[in-house]
């Protein structure tokens, strides 16, 4: 693990995935792929699948633009983690 510990901010980023989930009729993959595509920084995520059906859905990720507000949906609750075990 990465991270000491997940707080409520990580429970809450969930429900609002969710949320925006079921607003477009998307899957949770889908929208946080969205989410990803929608940074300028992003040239292209790395994405894994064990299954041809989880990668027809998230290539369909790249018909979903989300709104801004609901990127800010997303993205209020985030707070920063601490990465610890590397030095």
């Amino acid at each position: 693990n990465l991270y000491k510990e997940s707080d409520e901010n990580d429970a809450q980023i969930a429900e609002r995935l969710t949320g925006v989930s079921e607003e477009l009729g998307a899957t949770r993959a889908q929208v946080a792929l969205a989410w990803l595509l929608s940074k300028p920084g992003i040239a292209a995520p790395i994405i894994g699948t064990s299954r041809e059906e989880q990668l027809d859905e998230l290539l369909n990720a790249v018909d979903i633009t989300l709104k801004p507000e609901q990127i800010a949906e997303l993205e209020t609750p985030y707070k920063p983690h601490a990465v610890v075990g590397f030095k």
